[in-house]
């Protein structure tokens, strides 16, 4: 672990730097409609940014987009001509991130590179440096530390920024990472500033382990097990089926593929983010739905996340963020569905997930 210093004009000036040569620059920033709320954009300079802030959507937007091209067809006469998506991407940097949001990008890593290589996803990635943002935790919603993350995790991360007095030390977790900030980094004089963030480690984590327990890793397989279980009964009858909560989160990745027409002759096949909440995701041809009810629906939503993914690659697919529980409409929420499944199985968690 390596730790350096960078002042607020040095950032502020390597973000000008970037943006000066054709890097895009995302961070987030106040939302216009919603001065309380924040969303991940690009900015043309370091005061654009709001930092310190969840915004409302992932990171995960920047490096698979809820809409892409694969490829373009053109007919003429008996000739059909084919034009794939370039995998030459225009690089970006994407600054004050979130520890939680940007744990997703080691988890999808390795579905998108599971039975089938993404090679669009890879190319956005090699042309991505994540600067995650050190967080205090935020509220009651808020469980990366039960889940394998934590509010300090730089899983995912090239570098992350601490704030402290004067700007910012910065832990340079990869090569890109120390590429990116380089010479602006000095090196930290004061030893004070070292106890200093360790100190704000420890309370971040203090401040969300409250919130759940870790989750045990017995789980997997016991929600195998209870697939049955009179549980599922009972939360999801307040679930909308609205999707919300899919769109939201940085690590939900189902998506459909459909050929549209562009014109005479020609078109595009395009990945859409989808959503396994609503009710025609599993829609046969035939008109059968195998998860006809939302009922369904959730359970496979939590039997993903918690043990489906997790015995297939071996982390949760979850980072605690608590999108989910800040949008649905229904008052529902990932934690909420864990604590109660951990009581269920007799792990007796305590917390304010009940």
């Amino acid at each position: 672990m390596t730790i350096k210093m960078v002042s607020h004009a040095d950032l502020a000036a390597l973000v000008a730097e970037l943006i000066a040569g054709n890097t895009q620059v995302i961070a987030p920033v106040q939302a216009k409609e919603n001065p309380a709320a924040t969303d991940y954009k690009q900015i043309q300079k370091l005061e654009d940014a709001t930092l310190g802030t969840l915004p409302r959507r992932s990171i995960k937007e920047f490096l698979f987009p809820p809409s892409e091209v694969f490829l373009r067809y053109k007919q003429h006469k008996g000739d059909v001509t084919v034009e794939e998506a370039s995998l030459t991407r225009p690089k970006q940097v994407i600054i004050g991130a979130k520890p939680c949001d940007v744990a997703s990008t080691d988890i999808l890593d390795k579905v998108m590179n599971w039975d089938y290589r993404d090679e669009l996803w890879f190319a956005r990635r090699e042309a991505t440096t994540i600067v995650s943002l050190l967080c205090p935790g935020l509220d009651n919603n808020c469980f990366c530390t039960s889940v394998g993350a934590g509010p300090d995790s730089t899983s995912g991360s090239d570098a992350m920024l601490i704030p402290v007095d004067g700007g910012y030390l910065v832990e340079l977790v990869t090569e890109k990472g120390k590429a990116l900030f380089g010479a602006r980094a000095k090196e930290v004089t004061d030893s004070k500033l070292l106890a200093k963030v360790e100190e704000l480690r420890q309370e971040a984590r203090k401040k969300v382990e409250q919130n759940l327990p870790v989750v045990p890793a017995e789980m997997p397989e016991w929600l195998a097990a209870n697939f049955a279980n009179v549980y599922w009964d009972t939360l999801p009858l307040r679930c909308h089926g609205c999707g919300a909560c899919t769109f939201v989160c940085p690590t939900c990745h189902c998506f459909e593929i459909a050929d549209e027409r562009e014109d005479v002759g020609g078109g595009v096949r395009r990945r859409n983010w989808d959503a396994c909440q609503t009710g025609k995701f599993t829609v046969h041809t035939s008109g059968h739905n195998p998860r006809n009810t939302q009922k369904e629906r959730f359970r496979q939503r939590v039997m993903h996340k918690f043990s489906i993914y997790p015995k297939r690659f071996g982390d949760l697919l979850c980072t605690g963020c608590g999108r989910c529980a800040r949008v649905c409409p229904g008052g529902m929420s990932i934690q909420e569905a864990v604590c109660q499944l951990m009581e269920i199985a007799g792990a007796e968690p305590q917390g304010n997930g009940k």
